[in-house]
């Protein structure tokens, strides 16, 4: 039997509010009402008053307090347009920061250049000071157009927020400034204005690949004139993401050079470890880097939060904590009562929702006008929505947000006070990333990660130096994925026919992919160029974000009315029968799903539980790229096939996390080749670790659950992006076998990762389970809640030992970062 898991200025601090701390289960006189707008609470006063009662201070595991910091200024660079200087002026910045100064520098000099510094170190202005002096230069070119440029970002949210942003910061400029947004909420009768007058056009990756480019004869005087290209928030593309988006540039880079454009990249991050060689992989072109932060920063007070242990026991009798999203969901309504303006950052949109949902129903037994100023944000609103929650947000109307990482990514909601997470958000960059939203305008902050039941999080809670003592993460891409690389081939042929002198652009695996793709007869050589041979669209044979597939749509049943979508690869776990759906803080219930038609159809209901997919997965061994030994162990990396199968849900109460019952389910299963890491041990081992043939699928199985939680440690990662399955007897190995696995194809460079670091990531896997304070395993050391074999067999301590031994031959010159 195989044991899985699948992937899937500064200013001081006002003075503090007078409002005497209550809790929200108590109605609230008038005068304990949330203040005014503008009034912002010292962050260690928010936290005492969180921490008021009900035994909640002793949750609180660790507290790091960063201090203020001072700014330090540079002059703009002279080439810098005196009307953008004065500008800048206007919108009440007298001097830029040294970096941002810096930056421009490099673009002004035609040299590439990626900023990576903290949250709102003003990374938008250090590119747009030199963006808006080339766009003002080329509105008086006699051709009338000029020069141009583009800005991607990853989202339309961020996109539509960077429009408002230099709207106003180009208002005085005149019409020599004409930005404009092109993704697919924009009209059909707006596009063509976009092509013919916008000199500053805002997109995302998706828009460039599937429209952009395709159509790049209509685009010929925008990307004939193109000066800069933007990439804002460039540490998200990562992994498969990041390795598609980074042939899409390849691929604009290509069809620029058609028509004599060579633009200069200007990329944005947030603090990350090696910018520029990550920015470099990212573009293709040589990328300088400036990672000196000289923007003044406000007092950030980061509690760690551990949820108490309650008296219900889950699978196997294991003891459950409280839920992390009842846990931010209290804290959220607390937070509100006070008038502190809050943005609760949730893991998963249907978390989004819930947390969202149980803080109005909390905050209208306060006070019947409080549910209004709190909403939830997230993936899949349709456009309209999202706008209204958008504009809410700036004005201040809302004062509490529970919302996904769609609200993460540079979004100005300048005026937050405090910010919840909502669990670890899988890598310390996207952790930082989130907790920077607050405080914005260099007043003091309070940031709070709300441990789940999860090793991750519980190994971070009681180990704060992982958090605060460690630099972030490197990104992790791999242009050269097979998988990712052969439909940009085909879409690069569709746009102009690839010729002998494009294969060093697009990498080492060219030549290899054409062949095939010519024996597939999907491209066709003629002379000395491959065109593509299809009718079809060939930016339609992949989906950059990994969807893979059309999205499913979430229909209700009665009414016909769209709600939104869900991806094609989270479908079946997701809006399988039965699921509960939660949108815009209704509950629904799916009462089929049409996998042909890709449509889910759901009814309004109330039931009193959430929903959990479970699967199955087994793996096959294609090919071993790399194979170490650890003493008889053998720790090896290469291409697997994954064959995994949604077979079941659980129904789980809410807030308590309760099991109440299992459904089966028949979904057809799916298969994926991708990159693996896999562990072996030999039997004297297991007899050196007092292992006996009994105790083994424990072992195994608690280990495999246990090092996947881990890995976001190490690698830039998030626990579903990964899978992972242990095997007593593995018929490829013939030996007890522990596999972790990418969950996309081709791979995404996470189980690479996890080979060059095995040793420190074993390593904290055995320190977290041993820590645990549970007896025999729980959600916080070894169990999954996606695990396909109900949690069964674990063995706890069988695992600690076998971890133990396998480690003792480990080779000592291998790197234990962490």
């Amino acid at each position: 039997m195989a044991f899985n898991h699948l992937p899937a200025g500064a200013h001081d601090a006002l003075t503090p509010l007078s409002v005497t701390p209550v809790t929200h289960s108590v109605p609230m006189a008038n005068d304990q009402l949330p203040p005014e707008a503008g009034v912002h609470p010292a962050p260690r006063t928010v936290l005492d008053r969180l921490t008021t009662g009900a035994d909640r201070a002793a949750r609180i595991t660790h507290t790091e307090h960063l201090p203020p910091r001072p700014g330090r200024h540079a002059p703009w660079p002279e080439e810098i347009r005196p009307e953008v200087v004065e500008a800048i002026r206007t919108a009440g910045i007298e001097r830029p920061w040294a970096h941002q100064a810096l930056t421009a520098e490099h673009a002004l000099r035609g040299e590439s250049v990626v900023v990576a510094t903290g949250t709102a170190s003003g990374k938008s202005l250090a590119y747009l000071a030199p963006v808006l002096s080339a766009l003002l230069d080329g509105s008086e070119a006699p051709n009338g157009r000029g020069a141009t440029a583009l800005y991607l970002a990853p989202t339309k949210a961020l996109a539509a927020d960077q429009r408002r942003a230099v709207k106003a910061l180009a208002g005085p400029l005149g019409k020599g400034i004409r930005p404009a947004v092109y993704d697919g909420d924009t009209p059909v009768e707006e596009r063509e204005w976009v092509r013919q007058y916008a000199n500053y056009a805002l997109t995302n990756p998706d828009m460039l690949h599937r429209s952009i480019l395709p159509a790049h004869p209509k685009w010929s005087s925008f990307l004939r004139a193109l000066r800069y290209v933007v990439i804002d928030e460039c540490h998200t593309y990562r992994g498969v993401f990041g390795s598609h988006v980074a042939q899409v540039l390849r691929r604009l880079r290509r069809v620029c050079a058609r028509y004599g454009a060579d633009p200069v990249f200007l990329l944005a991050s947030a603090t990350s470890s090696d910018p520029g060689t990550a920015a470099n992989r990212l573009t293709g072109v040589p990328v300088a880097e400036i990672t000196e932060d000289a923007s003044p920063r406000g007092e950030l007070v980061f509690a760690l939060w551990e949820p108490p242990l309650t008296e219900l026991h889950g699978e196997r009798g294991a003891p459950v904590r409280r839920t992390a999203t009842a846990e931010s969901a209290d804290l959220l309504t607390d937070l509100v009562i006070q008038g502190v303006r809050t943005v609760a950052f949730v893991r998963s949109r249907r978390g989004a929702e819930l947390v969202a949902l149980i803080a109005q129903e909390r905050l209208a037994a306060v006070d019947r006008s409080l549910p209004a100023r709190v909403a939830a944000y997230r993936g899949g609103y349709l456009p309209e929505e999202r706008r209204a929650i958008e504009r809410a947000l700036h004005s201040g109307e809302l004062l509490g947000l529970s919302a996904t990482t769609a609200l993460e990514l540079g979004v100005d909601v300048a005026g937050l006070d405090a910010v919840l997470l909502t669990g670890y958000p899988g890598t310390r960059a996207s952790l930082w990333q989130q907790a920077g939203r607050a405080g914005r305008t260099g007043r003091g902050a309070l940031a709070v990660l709300v441990a789940r039941d999860d090793p991750l999080d519980t190994y971070l809670v009681h180990h704060p130096e992982a958090l605060f003592r460690q630099p972030v993460e490197s990104t992790v891409l791999d242009p050269d994925n097979p998988y990712v690389l052969a439909p940009h081939l085909c879409a690069a042929a569709a746009e102009l026919p690839l010729t002998e002198a494009d294969l060093s652009l697009f990498g080492p695996e060219t030549p290899g992919l054409l062949t095939q793709l010519e024996a597939r007869k999907l491209l066709r050589r003629r002379g000395a160029a491959w065109h593509w041979t299809r009718r079809e669209r060939a930016a339609d044979l992949t989906d950059i974000r990994g969807g893979g597939g059309r999205p499913v749509q979430v229909v209700e049943e009665g009414t016909g009315r769209l709600l939104g979508t869900v991806d094609a690869g989270a479908a079946h776990a997701s809006v399988h029968e039965g699921a509960v759906h939660l949108h815009q803080g209704r509950t629904y219930l799916v009462r089929r799903l049409d996998l042909e038609d890709s449509v889910a159809l759901v009814e309004q209901a109330d039931p009193p539980y959430s929903t959990t997919a479970r699967d199955t997965t087994a793996v096959s061994i294609l090919e071993t790229s790399a194979e170490i030994p650890w003493g008889e162990a053998r720790l090896c990396f290469g291409s697997v096939e994954v064959t995994n199968q949604v077979v079941s849900f659980l129904r789980r109460r809410l807030i308590t996390g309760e099991v109440l019952g299992e459904s089966k389910l028949d979904l057809p299963p799916r298969t994926l080749r991708t990159r693996a890491v896999w562990w072996t041990v030999t039997e004297d081992q297991l007899d050196e670790a007092r292992i006996d043939p009994e105790a083994l699928g424990g072992a195994l199985h608690a280990a495999e659950h246990a090092s996947i939680g881990m890995l976001p440690l190490f690698a830039t990662c998030d626990r579903w992006d990964i899978g992972g399955v242990s095997v007593p007897l593995h018929p490829d190995t013939l030996l007890p076998t522990v596999f972790v696995y990418d969950g996309h194809p081709g791979g995404a460079g996470f189980a690479e990762r996890a080979f060059h670091t095995a040793a420190g990531w074993l390593t904290a896997t055995r320190e977290a389970i041993a820590a645990c304070e549970c007896d025999t395993g729980c959600p916080s050391c070894v169990q999954s809640p996606k695990c396909g074999n109900g949690n069964d067999p674990l063995d706890k301590r069988a695992a600690i030992r076998l971890l133990a031994r396998l480690l003792r031959d480990a080779p000592k010159g291998e790197r234990k970062e962490g």
